[in-house]
């Protein structure tokens, strides 16, 4: 029997219009979600397809725990080639809530892989076993949001659906997609969409009852994750800046299956609402209360602009903060732009920046390229605003950087995108730290709790000083293979991994508890470290794919030279730069840099902790086979794409003594 899974992939040909349905079992390997999609991907996506190549391949998928209550375990992840990654098109992901995810899997579906391209605009619908494909040309244009209402007002209010808006359509590389309860899905995958002219994906699903291996014990797990969690309090200001409103006007809005977060719906005066919350509404806030002089419903229109549209919003504030530096540099102003940027702040220049990036009008054409090209376009003036605020990858602020928290360069160095999920677990504890740091009445996160935290959750006590090098990469390492063990399971990362514990004796948490659930849903055991050795399965797939596609290893883990040379003044997250020394005591990490050996030599021990080659930092066949990953050896070996066989093309390449024997 299928426990935890739909048991079925459906596979969906826009070139060709036919549609086919295979068991999902093939993939248990790699769990589900994100280790579901990336093997799929492996096989079916060659390296040279280009993101908006008609073989590209995108593939969405949930998890085994999907569909279940309380648990916050019904996320979304999407695959594919995407544009966003800085310079070339590589392998990227989404990862999204609310509750298109839960459904698709009622639906009877643990992914849905969409290959080809449509010649017209065209909608996909999925309902309990069949799938069909409508013409879209009357949703063509339209926003993702006026999409997802009129579906929905066409085939009945139970049917959820995910769409793309106008900048989808138009290829902006910062496109999303939009699912039920205005979840959003980046990494560009909206544009990918696009390319294919599928504007959305509706799934109904009245199978609601996902099969549990031993119910009873779920149960039990259940109320314990309940009494862990419950009662949660999330701080209200990051890095100064609200990342959710509460008060009239506003109601909690939890994703399918969730105990819930601070995750709300915000209703305007004009009487629109929507979710509001976190990167989505901070963006725009600082400016229109600058701009206004007092609160308003502007920021909240900002992020309804950038969901209807498809746009990123996070990608939408970096490109406000490089046109802000360019105005005050004389590089640009509102005559060379026919953006309104001088009166940054208001509605009127929210509302024509997104649209004119949405719809490629006049300079949006170059903001929609992101903002690395656009600059590198426009010539130095504009490169030189291009400083330490950008994040490797340039599709985001560069947010929880190495030089406040060291673990955080190996995440920022090694993924296709911004890794918030993987940053969060190395800075989330630093939040309740703080606050006991600050003498706040309730404050339960003492150096003696981050300590434990650190020797359950970062590999030992050493990485609970943030003022050293020590300790960095084996939490790196251990981080990673959890985050992507999360991703297949999928769970949500504001809820786990429980690193901390508000209402219990020890305040930290047991890393166990995803496996036990897991254990109890499909009905064989898996420890904590069977878990994370998936988790390092789908990693070591992940790396394989983008060597595949062009990283070139060692040399391309980097990290922006800025972060080097930069002092840092304030972040983002934590604007006073305070972090715990090995006394738990609060010191400011303003005016420090990533130190260059350091971060080299901690790249030296994360290798060998991976069993990767430490010259190359390409993995090693002994590692890929011990992985159950044989295939992706077959594919890398001939093509010196692993440690033995590069160092053998080394030598082939070395000039030979040809000199005569006894010379």
């Amino acid at each position: 029997m299928d426990f935890g899974y739909a048991g079925s992939i459906l596979w969906v040909d826009l070139s060709s219009g036919k549609t086919a349905v295979t068991s999902s079992t093939d993939y248990r390997l790699f769990l589900g979600g994100k280790g579901m999609a990336a093997k799929i991907y492996w096989d079916e996506v060659s390296p040279a397809v280009r993101a908006f190549d008609e073989k590209n391949t995108l593939i969405f998928a949930v998890g085994p725990l999907a569909g279940l209550p309380v648990l916050g375990s019904s996320r979304l992840e999407i695959c594919g080639k995407s544009p966003v990654p800085v310079p070339d098109d590589k392998f990227c992901y989404g990862n999204l809530g609310g509750t298109w995810g839960a459904y698709m899997k009622f639906a009877g579906y643990d992914a849905i892989v969409v290959q080809g391209k449509s010649e017209r605009p065209v909608y996909l619908t999925v309902a309990d076993g069949a799938a069909v494909l409508k013409d879209a040309s009357a949703l063509w244009s339209r926003g993702a949001i006026e999409t997802r209402e009129r579906l929905k007002e066409k085939l009945g209010k139970a049917v959820k659906v995910l769409a793309i808006g106008p900048a989808g359509e138009n290829l902006v590389r910062m496109a999303i997609v939009l699912a039920e309860g205005d979840a959003s899905g980046s990494g560009g995958l909206g544009a990918a969409m696009g390319s294919k002219n599928l504007k959305a994906i509706v799934v109904e699903g009245t199978n609601r009852r996902v099969k549990v291996a031993q119910p009873e014990r779920l149960q039990e797990l259940t109320r314990r994750f309940r009494r862990l969690r419950g009662g949660r309090e999330y701080p209200e200001l990051v890095g100064g800046v609200p990342i959710f409103v509460k008060g009239s006007g506003t109601k909690d809005a939890p994703c399918f299956g969730c105990l819930g977060c601070f995750r709300r719906d915000y209703q305007a005066e004009d009487g629109r609402s929507g979710k509001f919350m976190c990167g989505s509404a901070a963006f725009y806030i600082p400016q229109a209360q600058s701009f206004y002089g007092a609160w308003n419903d502007v920021p909240f229109y900002a992020t309804k602009l950038c969901d209807d549209y498809g746009i990123n919003g996070m990608s939408v504030e970096l490109l406000i903060h490089w046109l802000q530096r360019c105005y005050r540099a004389g590089v640009l102003s509102d005559d060379s732009m026919d953006i309104p940027i001088s009166k940054l702040g208001s509605l009127e220049f929210i509302e024509a920046l997104v649209r004119k990036v949405s719809l490629r009008e006049g300079f949006g054409d170059i903001l929609a390229e992101g903002v690395v090209k656009a600059a590198e376009s426009l010539g130095p003036g504009a490169r030189q605003q291009l400083t330490d605020y950008v994040s490797k990858n340039g599709d985001t602020m560069a947010y929880h950087g190495p030089r406040l928290c060291v673990t955080n360069g190996i995440f920022h160095a090694m993924e296709p995108r911004l890794p918030m999920m993987q940053l969060h677990q190395a800075t989330g504890p630093i939040h309740h730290w703080l606050q006991w740091a600050k003498a706040t009445e309730g404050a339960h996160v003492s150096p003696d709790v981050l300590r434990t935290i650190a020797s359950r959750f970062w590999g030992g006590e050493k990485a609970a000083d943030f003022m050293t090098y020590e300790g960095k990469a084996l939490a790196a390492k251990v981080i990673q293979d959890r985050q992507s063990a999360i991703e297949c399971l999928i769970l949500c990362d504001l809820l786990w991994p429980i690193m901390e514990v508000q209402h219990a004796e020890d305040h930290a948490g047991d890393p166990t508890l995803e496996s036990q659930v897991l254990s109890a849903v499909v009905g064989s055991a898996v420890s904590e470290e069977g878990l994370y050795r998936i988790g390092e399965r789908v990693f070591n797939l992940q790396r394989a794919i983008l060597v595949r596609e062009g990283h070139q290893g060692r040399d391309y883990d980097s990290l922006p030279d800025s972060w080097y040379t930069s002092p840092l003044k304030r972040d983002m997250v934590f604007p006073e730069c305070l972090v715990p020394d090995k006394d738990g005591k609060a010191v400011s990490r303003k005016g420090a840099v990533v130190d260059r050996g350091g971060f080299e030599r901690i790249k030296d021990e994360y290798y060998e902790l991976r069993k990767w080659d430490v010259t190359t930092g390409l993995q090693t066949r002994a590692i890929l086979e011990e992985l159950g990953l044989r295939e992706v050896v077959q594919y890398l070996e001939p093509r010196s794409l692993t440690a033995e066989s590069n160092e053998e093309h080394k030598r082939r390449l070395e000039p030979q003594d040809e000199s005569p024997p006894g010379s």
